[in-house]
């Protein structure tokens, strides 16, 4: 018999709470996403705050609640990556064992771009791994002027495609895209995501991104926990780009977001509404605009726009809405480069039905949250799933 009619599992995308013990095979030794930030800011996060984060992972300034409302642990990412993708698979039951190529340090093989150029019609400039903005500033001109297309990476294992939205067009970015996503569905150049990157603006300092970003991800390699209870008749909401990660699968409704803070609200909107099952949501801001930029400053104010919402959300909530808190990976601004940082997330879960709060042992896999919603709704895991449960220790 299920506990909670609606499950909020809400994402800080990037929000790591310290090195994994094999950080430092990825280069991520003694990053710290949520501590870092800490040190660099007084953080305002109240409701965060009370929850119990500090009592979790010690923030500075930031003191620990004498009576946590929330049950809080850390979770461990098994399979061997520190992805977007992976994250959030593994949320939902997917183990990924054989990780997403990248092409950080030589950008796309030559044989690959002459493919997307034949079949697109058009010319690839950049080819290298860069910030999204700094290489608008370096190629917006020539994309407008020649139209060319700008070809990028990064740190994931990503493809990124930027189209001036006023003269080349979504639709032709998109088209592009999805000869990428047909390409790079090879083996030798697998890659987890293809990204449209729309813009407007004509010159340089006028360049800005817009929302009408598409990710063409692969599907998940096997059925995720949202295809069974979607199977069973319960409402799996998407907000964010949660749909584009899935590619649809298990979703019954997607909503996009423009920014982290239109996801809270969008969220907090949902709360209103009479729905059974859960809303998954991916607020990406943390990760886009301030960790991979390395803007400690910016992503501590973002995480205060969260803390603000977060209120907002809780007095919405019913003692039959439980709200879990995690996130998908690192992204320590304080740290080398801009990729990820392989680090342990956040586990945080409160219902105003609970009467308990506290530590609970750290857990291997991010699928436990999967594993636990299905369990609140009498559900099995899917073959191939992994993750347990840890409904009954949520007291």
């Amino acid at each position: 018999m299920r506990k909670f009619d609606r499950v909020f599992v809400i994402v800080l995308d990037s929000l790591g709470i310290g090195a994994l013990p094999d950080a430092e095979e990825y280069g991520d030794k003694g990053t710290d996403t949520f501590g870092h930030i800490a040190e660099k800011m007084d953080l305002k996060i109240p409701n965060l705050q009370r929850l119990g984060i500090s009592n979790l992972h010690p923030l500075r300034n930031v003191p620990p609640a004498e009576r946590p409302m929330a049950y809080y642990a850390s979770l461990r990412e098994t399979s061997p990556a520190k992805d977007t993708l992976t994250g959030h698979w593994e949320m939902m039951g997917i183990h990924t064992t054989k990780p997403f190529k990248t092409f950080t340090d030589t950008g796309f093989p030559p044989e690959l771009i002459a493919e997307l150029e034949r079949r697109t019609g058009r010319k690839c400039i950049g080819n290298k791994s860069a910030s999204g903005t700094e290489i608008l500033e370096e190629l917006g001109e020539e994309e407008i002027a020649t139209g060319h297309m700008i070809v990028y990476t990064s740190a994931d294992s990503v493809l990124q495609i930027c189209g001036n939205e006023e003269t080349m067009g979504l639709s032709e970015l998109y088209r592009c895209c999805e000869i990428a996503r047909e390409l790079t569905m090879r083996d030798e150049w697998r890659v987890g995501r293809v990204i449209a990157r729309p813009y407007v603006g004509r010159k340089k300092g006028e360049f800005k991104r817009t929302a009408n970003r598409h990710d063409y991800a692969l599907k998940p390699s096997g059925r995720t926990d949202m295809n069974v209870m979607a199977d069973a008749g319960l409402d799996v909401i998407a907000v964010g780009k949660i749909n584009d990660i899935f590619v649809g699968e298990g979703v019954t409704e997607a909503l996009k977001s423009k920014s982290s803070v239109h996801g809270m609200e969008q969220t907090i909107e949902i709360a209103d509404r009479d729905f059974t099952g859960m809303c998954y949501v991916n607020l990406v801001d943390f990760d886009a605009l301030w960790g991979h930029r390395r803007d400690p400053i910016g992503y501590g104010q973002e995480i205060e726009r969260f803390d603000e919402k977060l209120g907002m959300l809780m007095k919405k909530l019913t003692e039959r809405d439980l709200l879990i808190l995690t996130a998908d990976h690192g992204n320590d601004p304080t740290h080398t480069g801009t990729d990820h940082t392989r680090e342990r997330v956040p586990f945080l879960a409160w219902s105003p039905s609970l009467t308990g709060a506290g530590a609970l042992p750290e857990q291997d896999t991010f699928a436990v949250i999967g594993a636990t919603v299905l369990d609140n709704f009498d559900l099995g895991l899917p073959e191939g799933a992994i993750g347990r449960s840890i409904l009954g220790q949520l007291k």
